[in-house]
């Protein structure tokens, strides 16, 4: 019992009250996001709507989503992160419920797309808010416990997807808004805004050559964007499983319960065994970790090249997942070190874009290296997460410099400002101050 409870300490301790509810919003959020998942089947076969269309509906929620997480970045560093998360979470529950009572497909297209925006939108500010909340040294247990509720989440709305997708499409719909509106409940009335947390300078002060800071400050700051790059990679191998792994099983003559058993078994391991990784990683470099991490990554993919049959599917499945179950955290974290405590909403929403991007990259170009490459196209796949590996060694120092500077003008800026505090409330009121007796005697 002893050794349980240290481990729930190490795992879990530590970590401030409001952390936890936001932690469940994002677990009610995740387990009741399962609306989107079955739009394609609902308007084929509810709304009478060919493939093609079907496709590009879809795909407007897609784009939708690479607007909502600038938008939702952008939103967290002016209104704030509560104001932010509230303000999507109402807002797509309004969309989910108009979805649902919606018949005409143009009007579903352009609902679809707007609820790309809103669903995208929290991402950035879920992320921020954790920043502002949790000291530096327990956000990698965070960030890991983040990306546990999301995945058990997800793992929780793939159950209640199909069993609600079978019984009416309507309550598919309404139960995805009512968890949503949930989760707009517990922020608005648990999550305290976060915002002015954030030890920093003012936002409004000036960059270099006179520019206020913002999202180009992000889109030009090369160290981050390296790292985003490296993080594009390993989204890139990530959406094998949902876009190319299921083409070539069924070029191996696997069917799609094979396939759902491959993707079944990631996500149990990921529920199983995702709190048991700050006990793997702590102490180690966090570019190591993920070099580590995304060399696991590409090694399972690239095993595909080899795949017969569905025990090396099943195997290759257990090594990937646990690449991205170590990868979690120390990507996070440093996403969160990178970002100047002002901007840290803008900098989430340009990290957060790779997902999107991936998820147009790895089917467009994987579904043309499939067909013409066949098993070729896993080596390319392991080559390409190999590279990253490396890339993360080399990338690691100057990203440890840069975050190093970055704490040390936090810390400046943060004294300096509790001085001039201290400096203002020591001649508040002082009778003998030269400036306070002129004033009386100009005043008199």
């Amino acid at each position: 019992m002893r050794g349980l409870q240290r481990w729930w300490q190490e795992t879990a301790g530590g970590l401030p009250a409001t952390f936890w509810f936001l932690w469940a919003g994002i677990l009610i959020n995740r387990a009741g996001a399962f609306a989107m998942l079955f739009l394609s089947l609902y308007l084929t076969d509810a709304r009478d709507a060919s493939e093609a269309l079907a496709g590009a509906v879809v795909g407007a929620y897609g784009a939708g989503g690479a607007v909502g997480v600038l938008l939702g970045g952008v939103l967290a560093d002016r209104w704030g992160r509560r104001a932010t998360l509230v303000t999507a979470h109402l807002i797509a529950g309004g969309l989910m419920v108009a979805l649902a009572l919606s018949q005409h497909l143009a009007l579903i297209a352009a609902l679809a797309a707007l609820v790309g925006v809103v669903h995208s939108m929290p991402g950035p500010a879920f992320v921020a808010a954790i920043v502002d909340l949790v000291p530096e040294q327990r956000r990698s247990r965070a960030f890991n416990l983040q990306f546990w509720a999301f995945n058990l989440g997800m793992a929780v709305a793939s159950l209640l997807a199909g069993v609600l997708a079978e019984a009416s499409f309507l309550a598919l719909f309404l139960v995805d808004a009512a968890a949503t509106l949930a989760t707009a409940i517990v922020i608005a009335w648990k999550v305290p805004e976060t915002l002015g947390r954030a030890t920093t300078p003012p936002a409004g002060r000036a960059e270099a050559g006179g520019r206020r800071p913002g999202l180009r400050t992000a889109l030009t700051d090369r160290i981050f964007l390296t790292f985003v790059a490296l993080t594009f990679v390993l989204a890139v191998l990530t959406m094998q499983t949902s876009t190319i792994m299921p083409l070539a099983m069924r070029a191996d003559g696997l069917g799609p319960s094979s396939y759902g058993l491959v993707v079944a078994l990631g996500g149990a391991l990921i529920v199983l065994g995702q709190l048991f990784v700050p006990r793997l990683i702590d102490g180690h470099r966090k570019d190591v970790v993920l070099a580590a991490s995304t060399a696991l990554m590409a090694l399972g993919f690239g095993a595909l090249a080899l795949a017969n049959g569905l025990a090396v599917y099943l195997v290759a499945a257990v090594v990937w997942t646990i690449g991205s179950m170590l990868a979690a955290p120390p990507n996070a974290q440093i996403n969160a070190d990178l970002a100047p405590p002002a901007l840290r909403g803008r900098y989430q929403s340009v990290f957060y874009l790779t997902f999107p991007a991936a998820s147009f990259v790895a089917p467009t170009l994987g579904g043309v290296s499939l067909q013409y490459l066949g098993a070729g196209h896993w080596l390319i796949v392991g080559a390409l997460g190999l590279l990253a590996a490396g890339a993360h060694l080399l990338a690691g120092p100057p990203r440890e410099r840069r975050v190093a500077a970055l704490r040390r003008a936090t810390a400046a800026a943060t004294s300096r400002a509790v001085s001039s505090v201290g400096a203002g409330r020591s001649t508040e009121g002082r009778t003998g101050d030269p400036a306070t007796a002129g004033e009386r005697s100009s005043a008199g």
